[in-house]
């Protein structure tokens, strides 16, 4: 059986430290594993384009495995020329990349490690809020340059107690957000979402629904993007509703790039109705070297904290996604049903409600 993995390069990185098992150097650790039982395994980066690794052996490869770092996107053009296809792998959480009807339509399953990454995604949001309204990042770059002029910095740092923080998704990543600013004293946490959390874990981390997105964006200080990319979330942030944006707010993106518009982000910022735009996801990635979120800026010249996508693979995420991959594949190999909460598409039919209500 051919299994076809796309991954990213780790360089020199990945030879000095064999944790870094999303790589296409460490193989997600299967390599012997897979060999030993008689399967080919190719793992490659290359992804774009017609010569591309990707569209060269996923004709016939039976198994794909894909990253959210590094995405191959599978689309319906290519699943039609994918005749052996039976199951596509997202190691780690996020499965946008692959085009989910038609991998209905061609009884193709997809699943990912469900779980894996959740916490790290997590801190890496409160993380980005912090360095946002604490005005961080040019506060740093001030140090890096030689200078010191505290005012420069100080007219526009601020603390996070007492702000009105609202998370757009309320699902394993929004929720695990809400958790840990409880300590923060926000003002109130907010979040936006198709369903309502149960009673005790909306009281237990004391957060309002509010049920129309320009409503909620209007009453935040601090806006947080944690839902999946789908038809519903595709281009959802948008110049409309920025416009409902509280004046001054902040914005933090680590689900997916797509889901904000990056023009829009952009002149918001420049704009000064933003105050600041972090986040690790981008509409195309790797991000073209002149992407506009690259240097956009606020009328102060801060407010970008954005970085390459790794919130969701640290280290410890990538032993949880490397581990769970292995299993989704041996359950697979082996006809043992996989994990329910694993399964985005079954055979034919959507099993999650992830990406959209279907």
């Amino acid at each position: 059986m051919k299994i076809l993995a796309i991954l990213y390069k780790g360089g020199n990185a990945a030879t000095s430290e064999p944790r870094l098992l999303g790589t296409t150097e460490n193989q997600l650790g299967i390599r012997k594993w897979l060999e030993s039982q008689g399967h080919e395994y190719i793992v490659s980066d290359s992804k774009e384009g017609a010569d591309s690794d990707f569209q060269k052996h996923i004709v016939d490869a039976e198994i794909l495995i894909t990253t959210p770092f590094h995405p191959g996107y599978l689309t319906g053009e290519l699943i039609a020329k994918a005749k052996n296809l039976k199951l596509c792998v997202t190691a780690g959480v996020g499965s946008d990349h692959i085009d989910l009807n038609a991998a209905v339509k061609n009884g193709i399953q997809v699943l990912e490690v469900s779980g894996s990454n959740v916490v790290s995604v997590a801190e890496h949001v409160v993380m980005s809020i912090l360095l946002l309204v604490r005005n961080f990042v040019p506060a740093h770059e001030m140090i890096e340059r030689g200078d010191w002029m505290v005012s420069d910095i100080a007219r526009n740092a601020f603390d996070l107690e007492g702000k009105v923080v609202g998370t757009i998704g309320a699902g394993r990543i929004g929720y695990r957000v809400l958790q840990r600013l409880m300590p923060f004293d926000c003002k109130e946490l907010l979040y936006y979402d198709y369903a309502p959390l149960p009673e005790a874990a909306g009281k237990a981390v004391n957060a309002r629904r509010v049920e129309d997105l320009k409503d909620f964006v209007s009453q935040c200080d601090v806006v947080t993007v944690n839902c999946p990319l789908h038809e519903g979330t595709l281009g959802l942030v948008n110049a409309e509703l920025l416009k409902h944006f509280k004046k001054g707010a902040w914005l933090v993106n680590t689900a997916r790039g797509a889901i904000c518009d990056k023009d829009a982000v952009a002149a918001a910022l420049a704009s000064g109705h933003l105050n600041g735009y972090a986040g690790d996801v981008w509409n195309v990635q790797p991000a073209p070297k002149d992407h506009v979120l690259r240097t956009a800026k606020n009328v102060l010249g801060g407010g970008n904290g954005m970085v390459p996508h790794y919130s969701g693979t640290t280290l410890d995420a990538q032993a949880r996604y490397a581990s769970g991959t292995k299993s989704i594949v041996e359950n697979y190999l082996s006809g043992k049903a996989q994990e329910p909460q694993n399964i985005i598409v079954g055979i034919g039919k959507y099993e999650s409600k992830a990406y959209g209500q279907r």
